[in-house]
């Protein structure tokens, strides 16, 4: 079955599900007989193209299908973000820096509050940030995670102030999510959910690569592009693209686009741990 992204609001904010053609009502549409749209289909590949399309050239059914796709393309440009989650591979890290050294030489933190043990796996023993002390502005990270019940974590990115969690922009890392708004894992709290669901259960290693590049950002999440924004649709303090209200008294186009990487500790109500291993950065030049 031929599927597209669709994007909505419902109850708990912005969301896309893929969907047949066949299940958008007729009653969605107003538009009118000649237009230009771009269309996204996918089935395990993604392909995009630009039409030029004159829907009286078409039959009745081609047309209403061609005038949905329009429709549902309309909504992603209005929401700024992409459309679907796709396949997308992760990298191979070989040669990439260690983002933190196994001796936490290069980190700022409370003494104690994280350890590097043996395996090369880093663990949280407190609530406090693990921060790096160099600052990064256009880079690829690529990291694995593990939770269990409850936890509660995240990775800050370029924070323009470490004292401050809101003046950094962070990939949620949980079991599943805490109850805010766009507070599920492989979210950016409060302010882009992603495309889809990709957890593992409990117990099971997560892959994360997140890019960050001027204005643009990415994440690949368990071999899936989950989100692919531009910080820019971000034009006012305290709003989403999609209408939803955030915490970020600051527009993110405004925020910092230099600054300390940190791994969030022990969070939540249960402070329940959580694991990182493989933590490789690449700068980009």
């Amino acid at each position: 079955m031929t599927a597209i992204a669709i994007a909505g609001r419902g109850e708990n904010g912005f969301f896309m599900t893929a969907r047949s053609f066949a299940e958008i009502p007729d009653t969605l549409l107003d538009v009118g007989s000649s237009m230009w749209f771009h269309w996204s289909v996918f089935s395990y590949e993604r392909m995009s193209q630009m039409h030029k399309f004159t829907v009286s050239e078409c039959s009745s059914v081609t047309r209403r299908h061609a005038l949905k796709a329009a429709v549902l393309f309309g909504a992603g440009l209005l929401f700024g973000v992409s459309a679907s989650a796709a396949p997308a591979p992760h990298p191979d890290t070989t040669g990439w820096k260690d983002l933190i050294a196994s001796d936490l030489s290069n980190v700022d933190m409370p003494a104690g509050s994280w350890e590097m043990m043996k395996d090369g796996v880093l663990v949280a023993k407190t609530h406090n940030t693990i921060w790096t002390k160099a600052s990064y502005d256009n880079f690829i990270l690529d990291l694995e995670f593990k939770v269990a019940k409850e936890s509660n974590s995240g990775v800050f990115l370029r924070s323009g102030n470490t004292k401050d969690d809101l003046a950094a922009l962070e990939v949620q890392v949980h079991e599943a999510e805490d109850g805010a708004l766009y507070g599920m894992v492989g979210a950016i709290y409060n302010a882009q959910p992603p495309a889809k669901k990709m957890q593992k259960p409990v117990g099971e290693w997560n892959h994360f690569t997140i890019t960050c590049n001027d204005n643009k950002m990415s994440l690949v999440f368990n071999g899936e592009e989950v989100w692919n924004i531009d910080l820019n649709n971000w034009k006012e303090p305290n709003q989403n693209p999609d209408g939803t209200k955030n915490k970020f008294a600051t527009a993110l186009k405004d925020f910092s686009r230099k600054g300390p990487l940190g791994l969030q500790g022990l969070h939540g109500k249960a402070e329940a741990p959580v694991w990182y291993r493989n933590i490789k950065i690449k700068e980009i030049k």
